[in-house]
C-alpha cells in the first residue's frame, strides 16, 4: 500500500501532466498567443483530449466556458478548469473497439463484414445525431477501403479505438 505522501506526490503529478496537455492543445488554436480561442474550435480541441462529447453535451462545455455575453471567443482561464474536471472525471471517453464494432454489425444485417458508401452516408445523416457533410467526408475519406470501395467496418473500427494510456 502507497503511503499517504506517495499517493499525493501521485496526483499532484497527475494533475500537472492533465494540465499540461490542456495548456498544449489549448496553445495551438491560439493563434494570436492572447489565451483565447475562437468557440468554433473548442470540439476539435476536446476531441484532441481523447474525449468524445456528442454536440449537446460540447453545447454545455461551452455554456460552462463562455462569458455571459457570448464574444465568439473562449478563453484559457474559463477552459482550463471545465477541462481538467472533464480529463480528470474521465468523462466522454471514447466507445471500445468492440462495442465500436457491434455497432457496426447492427448497421450490417446481411452481415457481409462490409457497408456500402450509400448505407453508411443514409445512416450517418439520417438517424440520431446526424453528421454535417464536412464529418461525414471527413470520415469516408478515413473509412473507405480505396480499392474495394466500400467500408470494411472489422478495419475501421479498430482504426477509431483510442487506447488508453
Amino acid at each position: 500500500m502507497a503511503a499517504p505522501a506517495d499517493e499525493k506526490e501521485s496526483a499532484e503529478s497527475l494533475l500537472a501532466e492533465v494540465q499540461k496537455k490542456i495548456t498544449d492543445a489549448f496553445d495551438i488554436f491560439d493563434h494570436d498567443s492572447n489565451k483565447t480561442v475562437d468557440v468554433r474550435e473548442v470540439g476539435t480541441i476536446i476531441r484532441s483530449l481523447g474525449c468524445c462529447p456528442t454536440e449537446g453535451e460540447l453545447h454545455d462545455l461551452l455554456a460552462d466556458m463562455e462569458e455571459e455575453e457570448p464574444t465568439g471567443y473562449i478563453r484559457f482561464d474559463q477552459f482550463m478548469p471545465t477541462m481538467r474536471d472533464v480529463l480528470m472525471d474521465r468523462k466522454f471517453k471514447p466507445a471500445p473497439e468492440d462495442q465500436i464494432l457491434k455497432a457496426f454489425e447492427v448497421l450490417d444485417s446481411e452481415k457481409k463484414g462490409h457497408l456500402a458508401v450509400e448505407e453508411i452516408t443514409k445512416y450517418m445523416t439520417e438517424e440520431g445525431e446526424p453528421f454535417t457533410q464536412e464529418e461525414l467526408e471527413e470520415m469516408l475519406s478515413a473509412a473507405v477501403d480505396p480499392d474495394k470501395g466500400f467500408i470494411l467496418y472489422k478495419d475501421y473500427a479498430s482504426m477509431m479505438a483510442v487506447d488508453e494510456t
